[in-house]
């Protein structure tokens, strides 16, 4: 109980629809996971699991839609009492409150590949997100049946979290202060971008600065000039109105970002069988459905972004996967030899 109560006291005020309930509602935390007994439609009381969903995304976009679905599907069974904070309202530090998962948070975290990869030591998973490894969004539907997959769900299952769903959310391009038409156009510019092994990747063979701060201070850091631009998929430029200072757009899809939703392995294997099946398959089901939504809504997002003034090139990419191939020759990011032609292989690629 002492541990849980300190991981509580870390997270408050956030926190504190969730945690102060179960702490005071229920009197104490049980070691098995966090509950909440609540009245059934019957009259009786029922334990329900308590967990609250954590993202650093505006409140309209796909990947926050999709939690507040998932949540409402959870709450509607009667057998959860989820609450979703999003928009940095928890925290704008991915990395912390995937710790504080880990620790025994009953949070839900959207992370990503190439986050949990650095962050665990798992060299192996920033294959999902190399850049121009994975193009077509609809090979992550066979991803959870991938044996690489079941592996990588292992390691981290090993350290504390459960691996629950891979989400499509937008191809990553640069949106900058300066028209950008080829990689040396990149040559020395700050852009804000991913604070691990990708992003450093990335950086070394385009050739600018990558400049590591949170999501929510660049729409600032360029209307300031400490910054010369970002990387990031349209959704979250549009929804923080990146566009309002950085005029240029060019498409570069470097990344196929994706979702990672993780949780506490505690959590998830306090839960009965069939509560956890019901979890799983309303994530997975739910993730599936909005990778779809996401990738139909990003035209209307460039149009939107048009409409704003803000210049767009559709480039020839050949130039910027040429840039990026030493990447590959000289194994920056430490894969095991053979890990693409396997990886390929399993999802029929």
């Amino acid at each position: 109980m002492e541990e849980h109560v300190k991981t509580t006291i870390k997270l408050l005020p956030s926190l504190l629809l969730i945690a102060a309930a179960v702490v005071l509602v229920t009197g104490c935390n049980r070691k098995e996971g966090w509950s909440l007994n609540r009245q059934s439609t019957d009259g009786q009381a029922r334990e329900s699991i308590v967990i609250m969903f954590a993202g650093t995304e505006a409140v309209s976009t796909g990947q926050s839609r999709m939690m507040q679905e998932v949540a409402n599907k959870l709450n509607a069974s009667g057998r959860f009492y989820v609450d979703v904070q999003v928009n940095s309202a928890l925290s704008n530090d991915v990395d912390d409150m995937v710790t504080q998962a880990r620790n025994g948070a009953p949070l839900v975290v959207p992370s990503d590949p190439g986050r949990l990869a650095s962050q665990f030591n798992i060299p192996d998973l920033n294959i999902l997100m190399a850049p121009y490894v994975l193009t077509d969004i609809t090979v992550l539907e066979k991803l959870p049946d991938a044996a690489l997959f079941k592996e990588w769900q292992g390691k981290l299952e090993a350290q504390g979290l459960a691996f629950v769903a891979n989400m499509y959310n937008g191809f990553r391009s640069f949106y900058t202060t300066t028209p950008v038409n080829e990689p040396t156009d990149l040559k020395g510019l700050r852009i804000r971008g991913f604070s691990n092994n990708i992003g450093a990747a990335l950086a070394k063979y385009l050739d600018f600065v990558n400049v590591g701060v949170a999501w929510g201070e660049v729409p600032a850091g360029i209307q300031q000039n400490t910054l010369d631009g970002c990387e990031v998929q349209v959704s979250a430029a549009y929804n923080a109105a990146v566009y309002k200072a950085a005029k240029y757009l060019i498409l570069t899809k470097h990344y196929m970002l994706q979702s990672s939703f993780i949780c506490s392995a505690a959590l998830l294997n306090k839960m009965t069988e069939a509560d956890r099946k019901f979890f799983l398959d309303t994530m997975q089901q739910t993730a599936s459905k909005y990778s779809h939504i996401i990738a139909s809504q990003e035209e209307m997002y460039y149009r939107q972004m048009e409409d704003e003034g803000v210049m767009i090139t559709r480039p020839d990419l050949s130039a910027f996967q040429s840039a990026i191939a030493p990447l590959y020759a000289n194994n920056d990011m430490g894969f095991t030899d053979g890990l693409k032609d396997r990886l390929f292989r399993e999802l029929g690629l």
